[in-house]
């Protein structure tokens, strides 16, 4: 978005800065702090939320910002905002809640407590910006229904690898080609990968051995190219996608060659899918076509190929660094980098990383128990099939095998947690058959909700 320097400079010509609140304080939001406060004129971070107080401190003092003050109510955080100092707070509904903050960037990769911030804060009249794939694959369309009544922006982040294909594929889409297949590379996949496993090269690069397993057992990709699927009305060639592994280095340019380009070229939805070991990596890509002869004839001159599948892509995703663009856009473009475009396509499930045992409750994402498979959601619906957004808690009835893919009828779910709810809001509102318990039918609180 080359729209966005000049609007901030301008912002911060006018002394207007962009305010932005930010809750999660782990390895990706210590980029997001540095880069806005050092490298971002025309937005400032307000305050960061962190359960750790000396870790949103960390990414302060790491940006090389004043010293922040802890608050403890929305009134003290408001009165640090007013006085231009950076604040941390152990309570993230305080930025939700406060004034004077633009935007808030969930950043925490936890779907129950990203919820509950998420919508508070579109309650509350802040743009949403997430670096948390797994709460969007989860109950983004129904966030997205509360964030278009109040009338604020709910988004994705550029950066993240979702983001980055949505704007590809919007750059596709814009030429006049159709994108039929949305991909992403990667160069690891194991689903039976986990923490122990992953903890060597997590303490290389300083990050989470959890969020780093779930990259390599699949349970990332899989909500990344859910939500792609989600934003643009695709679907997966078949459960836990095709994913084909190439030669390392075979580059990415030849991606027509591994999929099926009978299904992609019979007008249907098109898929979201990955491949492992193409070069660049960690990159996206998208497949697309165009009928029109003469436009053929000139994506061969520009070295695209003969068609009919056409592969463009981008060779990096930077994360952190573009993580400010997407605020921008939201707060004064009121565009979303991506974001739901209705029910669900495609669901992330669970499946059993090992055997696991009656009366066992599941641990989280990128942990011991299971990893996340994409499923097309009426697949999903019909199979009562349980999202792995969800899992995290539940109480197992009875033993599961390896590789089985989790059902509602196999769980216990915990009581009173907000993301159940807010499934059962999604299903109402989109007509989905399925829900977390016996019922799509909206309780009375839900029917309120909903309007």
């Amino acid at each position: 978005m080359i729209l966005v320097d000049k609007a901030l400079a301008e912002r911060q010509r006018l002394g207007q800065p962009i305010r932005v609140g930010m809750v999660g304080a782990g390895f990706m939001a210590k980029g997001v702090a540095r880069q806005i406060c050092r490298y971002v004129a025309g937005m400032e971070l307000v305050a960061i939320a962190n359960r750790t107080l000396d870790k949103a401190r960390a990414c302060y003092e790491e940006a090389g910002t004043l010293a922040p003050r802890e608050v403890a109510s929305v009134a003290q955080l408001e009165a640090c905002i007013a006085q231009g100092l950076p604040a941390i707070t152990d309570d993230a509904l305080l930025l939700s809640r406060a004034e004077g903050i633009d935007a808030i960037i969930e950043v925490t990769g936890a779907v129950e407590h990203g919820a509950r911030v998420v919508l508070e804060a579109i309650r509350h009249g802040k743009h949403i910006v997430l670096l948390n794939a797994e709460l969007d694959g989860t109950v983004g369309p129904i966030l997205k229904v509360y964030a278009d009544r109040a009338g604020v922006i709910y988004t994705v982040a550029d950066g993240d690898q979702p983001g980055v294909t949505l704007n590809l594929a919007r750059f596709v889409q814009g030429i006049g080609v159709k994108p039929v297949l949305c991909g992403n590379i990667k160069g690891l996949h194991d689903p039976y990968r986990n923490p122990t496993t992953q903890e060597g090269f997590a303490r290389q690069w300083g990050q989470n051995p959890s969020m780093v397993t779930s990259f390599a057992d699949g349970s990332k990709i899989s909500f990344e190219q859910a939500v792609i699927a989600n934003a643009l009305g695709m679907q997966v060639a078949r459960r836990g996608m095709l994913g084909p592994t190439v030669a390392p280095g075979t580059p990415i340019s030849k991606a027509a060659e591994w999929y099926p380009q009978e299904e992609l070229l019979s007008g249907g939805p098109g898929i979201v899918d990955y491949v492992v070991g193409a070069e660049p990596g960690p990159g996206v890509f998208v497949l697309g076509t165009i009928d029109d002869p003469v436009q053929q004839h000139y994506l061969k001159l520009y070295k695209l190929g003969p068609g009919p599948l056409y592969c463009f892509y981008t060779p990096y995703h930077l994360c952190h660094f573009e993580t400010p663009t997407t605020v921008a856009r939201a707060v004064l473009f009121k565009d979303a980098a991506l974001a739901p475009a209705g029910p669900m396509r495609v669901e992330v499930i669970t499946a059993a990383k090992i055997p696991l045992f009656a009366g066992q409750t599941l641990d989280g994402i990128g942990h011991y128990h299971t990893y996340g498979l994409a499923e097309n959601a009426p697949v999903a619906d019909q199979e009562r099939l349980l999202p792995i957004g969800v899992a995290e808690g539940c109480i197992l009835r009875h033993d599961i095998a390896k590789d089985q893919a989790l059902t509602y009828d196999d769980v216990i779910l915990p009581e009173g947690r907000l993301i159940d709810q807010l499934r059962q809001e999604q299903a109402a509102y989109f007509g989905r058959s399925n829900s977390d318990r016996t019922t799509a039918v909206p309780t009375a609180e839900v029917a309120a909700n909903l309007g």
